[in-house]
């Protein structure tokens, strides 16, 4: 790596798939870029989801990198079932029943089971039910015991299993269903960095995960996707009992209105950050790369936006799981991301400028980057065991880059996902030799072929080295002048 190369600050996170099982598919996307994978507990078994994470690691670490492992949960299945010739074509005005009684195979022209015996109890008349991502809509016209009667508004092409929104929110569906409570044992059986949860309606189902999570022996941190109506109603507190939030645009989109998404992406990545939480931006950032090499400009500039915004992290469902061009889309992605990181706006931040700060290590990690973008500084080395600090710097714009220093594997593996910080394992100091770490940190640095002799670097530590939430020291060294130019 030449100095002055532009190292990417926004995260990718990429589903794994049928179309990345090979070890050669694998180590091709983690030398494109992927930062972190996630597994659709939607699909496979727990011995599926152990193996993939334990191959993703492998190759990793065969590469000198840290992935993160995602444990996406399936939540409850609210969807159609089948029907007796595959599908149907419901035209517009006309009647069509879902029927919590029906058999599972017997769906026709006329009439559908459906996966989730309680819809007929949360919905009433003249409600919107909005099927298939939207591409299907009916208007509740009754509700006859476990048979609701709809009028069809926009008709279409209707197959097996697709999924069901009501429009404006309000299914009581359960957030944690009895394979996701199973499913999070897996997810800590297999030390998963993170958990996400599906369609949580408010904080409690958040803390609930986490400590079904933590019973189970799991350490990974909770995602929580914001793709509920009612969630947005309770969204601070979502993001306060989160490590993370995802952006999960198509149920979210489905459920509000597609009209309504791009304001409140932005709210919620600006709330996200605000709050020291990390952001997924999700949904169809690069549909069209299942079946094509290149992306179209609209998804170019969807992406672009969402890292202008200053999202941690933008993901890959379908395009990397089952799509043609997995490697592809992330090359492809990675660019865009490089790119638009250029742009003035992306380089500057006066987040928390007049802030007053709730602990020690907060306030070093602000000071750090206040003078980072103010002062020549070439990188930062963040020893740390938590990552807390190096979060806490990731919440500021800039264009300098942030090594997370970690003895902790579990830590360089979660600190992945973080906005513009590269994890790097650091081994463990003896006799809390403040000199030693700090000339280990620079020829970290120097490995990286991002500083050169004569640079300023930033290094924060704790008097107390191995210690989590220790960091009481920002000190600025000139590489190739020991010691320490200031305390």
């Amino acid at each position: 790596m030449k100095k002055n190369v532009v190292l990417r600050r926004t995260k990718i996170l990429a589903t794994l798939g049928p179309a990345t099982e090979s070890e050669e598919v694998l180590d091709q996307l983690i030398k494109a870029g992927v930062d972190v994978v996630r597994l659709n507990f939607s699909h496979g078994s727990p011995e599926e989801h152990r193996a993939r994470a334990e191959k993703v690691r492998k190759i990793a670490a065969q590469n000198g990198r840290f992935v993160g492992v995602l444990a996406d949960l399936q939540g409850p299945k609210i969807r159609t079932q089948r029907f007796k010739d595959g599908k149907v074509k419901l035209k517009a005005d006309s009647d069509f029943c879902l029927d919590a009684d029906l058999g599972k195979n017997d769906g026709d022209q006329t009439q559908v089971g459906i996966t989730y015996r309680q819809l007929p109890q949360d919905v009433k008349p003249d409600d919107v039910l909005v099927l298939d991502d939207g591409m299907i809509v009916l208007k509740v016209k009754s509700v006859e015991g476990n048979r609701i009667h709809t009028r069809v508004v926009i008709g279409g092409k209707l197959s097996d299993n697709k999924g069901i929104n009501l429009k404006g929110g309000g299914l009581s569906a359960a957030a944690l269903t009895e394979k996701d409570k199973e499913d999070i044992k897996t997810a800590a059986l297999i030390e998963a960095d993170y958990v996400a949860i599906s369609f949580p309606r408010n904080a409690d189902d958040v803390t609930l995960a986490r400590t079904l999570l933590r019973e189970a022996g799991g350490h990974g941190g909770i995602v929580a996707k914001i793709e509920r109506a009612e969630a947005l109603d309770n969204i601070e507190a979502i993001i306060i009992a989160s490590d993370a939030i995802m952006i999960a645009r198509g149920d979210l989109g489905v459920e509000i209105g597609d009209d309504q998404l791009p304001a409140v992406q932005k709210r919620l990545i600006k709330m996200a950050r605000n709050m020291n939480r990390a952001v997924i931006t999700a949904t169809q950032m690069m549909e069209s790369m299942r079946e094509n090499p290149i992306p179209t400009r609209a998804e170019v500039f969807d992406v672009a936006n969402a890292v202008l915004d200053g999202t941690d992290a933008v993901m890959l469902s379908a395009e990397t799981a089952t799509g043609l061009y997995p490697v592809e889309t992330v090359a492809s992605m990675s660019r865009i991301c490089r790119n638009a990181e250029q742009q003035a706006d992306a380089l500057r931040s006066h987040h928390r400028i007049d802030s007053t700060f709730e602990a020690v290590d907060e306030a070093i990690a602000m000071a750090t980057m206040y003078t980072a973008n103010h002062l020549n500084v070439r990188a930062i080395a963040s020893l740390t065991e938590s990552g807390s600090t190096v979060l806490w710097m990731s919440r500021i714009s800039s264009g300098i880059p942030i090594y997370a220093l970690s003895t902790q594997e579990r830590t360089n593996r979660r600190v992945a996902l973080y906005r513009g910080v590269t994890p790097v394992d650091f081994p463990v100091i003896e006799n809390n030799n403040h000199a030693a770490a700090n000339k280990i940190a620079i020829d970290v640095l120097l490995a990286e072929g991002v500083v050169t002799e004569g640079d300023l670097v930033l290094i924060t530590k704790g008097d107390l080295m191995g210690t989590g939430g220790g960091t009481n020291a920002m000190k600025i060294v000139k590489v190739g002048q020991m010691p320490v130019l200031a305390e």
